[in-house]
């Protein structure tokens, strides 16, 4: 005769068994909490990443299509840039009369520099005792402050000028009317005003009848993400992947639709306040259209991007308390060299109701 028997009977762990969060009775279940010293809870740590997260970056777009003006040192912070007027076309001749010459002229335009920069101090203690290095992270983050800093002067300064399209507004796909102003420019069940393909062969029309020269054959514009996700919506639109030449591509670029090459930025102009917002108090969206040498950026000597790192033992005082690292640089922005070459497409998007102004 065969006899079984469970051999879990005599492992019975007891009434007191030391568990994560308190003590657990192996019988009942019943749990009973960590008292005095008798706790485990010094062994139970979080999990600490050796890697720490990273902010987002900044990558810089507006610059890599303006004509750059270098300044020398010893110079007063302001360039001139010139350019000569243009003929108006010949009249025809009348035999043996001398026609009357025309007037020759040169116009000039200004730009001058000012100077940025910011830091934060970094004490001793922090510095000993924290796990991560704080002075290169802090070194990290403020490159990417620098950078988000040269990117909103250049957009700003572009914001100025006053060659401006306004979408047409629309309503399930037929036209409603051609706002004047962003007050006018619908955002509802009425209609909405959306940069659609039509609209950017208006742009592209409009530039080819102020003569505006192309950059490598293509007129290029900066659009913010929520704009591009209603033109991506529309027929017609070429990815950047099926170009005939990838390798030419753009920092940012994202497509190509009637000629115009597309680079997507996260702060191209988003704007909700005072007179610029939509009829519904919603955000409307600059995407900038532009060709060759349109705006122009200073590059001063020595007024370069730098940064600046001085350590406890120059700077921190009689104990050497706390080190510093931040950065300066000048620039004019962007100074609008060709108003006529910088076309601002004012629009409303599918996200204006949620966007917040940057």
């Amino acid at each position: 005769m065969k006899k079984f028997f469970d051999i879990q009977f005599f492992a019975n762990a007891g009434d007191v068994v030391n568990a994560t969060g308190n003590y657990v009775n192996a019988n009942t279940g019943a749990t009973t909490a960590f008292s005095g010293n008798n706790t485990l809870a010094p062994e139970l740590k979080d999990f600490y990443d050796t890697e720490l997260l990273e902010n987002a970056r900044v990558e810089q777009f507006y610059a890599q299509f303006a004509k750059r003006q270098p300044l020398p040192a010893n110079h007063k912070g302001t360039v001139e840039w010139r350019k000569w007027n243009s003929f108006a076309p010949a009249s025809a001749l009348t035999e043996g009369v001398i026609p009357t010459g025309q007037k020759f002229g040169v116009t000039s335009i200004t730009g001058s520099i000012a100077q940025y920069g910011t830091y934060t101090a970094i004490t001793d203690r922090l510095e000993l005792r924290a796990y991560d290095d704080v002075i290169l992270g802090a070194t990290e983050e403020m490159g990417a402050s620098a950078a988000e800093t040269q990117e909103k002067l250049i957009r700003d300064a572009l914001l100025t000028g006053t060659n401006v399209l306004y979408c047409d507004n629309i309503l399930d796909g037929a036209f409603v009317s051609t706002p004047t102003t962003c007050a006018t420019m619908l955002d509802d069940a009425t209609g909405r005003s959306v940069l659609t393909p039509a609209m950017v062969n208006k742009a592209v029309t409009i530039m080819k009848k102020n003569r505006v020269p192309r950059i490598n054959g293509r007129y290029y514009a900066v659009i913010h993400p929520s704009v591009a996700h209603d033109l991506r919506e529309c027929e017609g639109w070429i990815e950047a992947h099926k170009y005939a030449s990838p390798d030419e591509l753009f920092n940012g670029e994202i497509g190509e639709l009637h000629g115009v090459r597309f680079i997507e930025d996260v702060f191209a102009p988003v704007l909700k306040s005072g007179t610029n917002k939509n009829k519904s108090n919603g955000a409307v969206y600059a995407t900038y259209f532009f060709g060759k040498d349109s705006y122009g950026i200073i590059d001063p000597e020595g007024g370069a991007l730098e940064m600046i790192i001085h350590d406890k033992a120059e700077i921190g005082g009689p104990l050497n308390q706390y080190s510093t690292i931040g950065y300066k640089f000048e620039t004019n922005g962007a100074t609008i060299l060709y108003p006529e070459r910088v076309l601002r497409v004012m629009s409303c998007s599918t996200f204006s109701s949620t966007d917040t102004e940057n």
